[in-house]
C-alpha cells in the first residue's frame, strides 16, 4: 500500500518487520519512508519480503524483472530459490527466461497462451 510506510506495510503481513528485514536487509533504512516513494526494485523487495516473512507454503512471483536493473533482479530471483530449497513451493512467472532458468527446477515456456516447451531448467537451457 503506497500511502503506508515500509514498516506499516511489513506489520500488515503475518511475518513481521524483523523477519522481513532479515530476508531483505536493504529495507531497514527505508522503514520510515512511504512505500509509494521508494524505487520499483525496493517496492518489489517489500512485496516479496512481506509475503516470504509469513512462511507461506506456496509463493507466486509474477514478473520480478519487470522494469528493474539486472543487479536488483539477480537479488530478487535468488530469494524465492532459497525458499524453494527449504520446501516452499514457488511458481515464478517471468518473461526474461534467463532469470527463470537461473533459479528454476522445471520450466514451462508459453507462446501465445499455449505451452510451447516444457522440461527441466537444464534441458531447456541446453535447447
Amino acid at each position: 500500500m503506497r500511502s503506508l510506510t515500509v514498516r506499516e506495510n511489513l506489520r500488515i503481513g503475518r511475518g513481521g518487520v524483523d523477519k522481513a528485514v532479515d530476508i531483505f536487509p536493504g529495507l531497514r533504512p527505508l522503514l520510515d519512508r512511504k512505500a509509494g516513494l521508494i524505487s520499483g526494485g525496493e517496492q518489489q523487495m517489500l512485496t516479496l519480503a512481506r509475503a516470504l516473512a509469513a512462511d507461506p507454503a506456496v509463493v507466486l512471483a509474477d514478473e520480478l524483472s519487470l522494469g528493474l536493473a539486472p543487479k536488483i533482479v539477480n537479488r530478487l530471483v535468488e530469494v524465492p530459490r532459497g525458499f524453494a530449497q527449504r520446501g516452499v513451493g514457488v511458481l515464478l512467472v517471468e518473461q526474461q527466461i534467463g532469470y527463470a532458468l537461473q533459479v528454476a527446477d522445471h520450466v514451462y515456456v508459453m507462446r501465445r497462451g499455449e505451452i510451447a516447451l516444457e522440461g527441466s531448467a537444464a534441458a531447456i537451457a541446453g535447447a
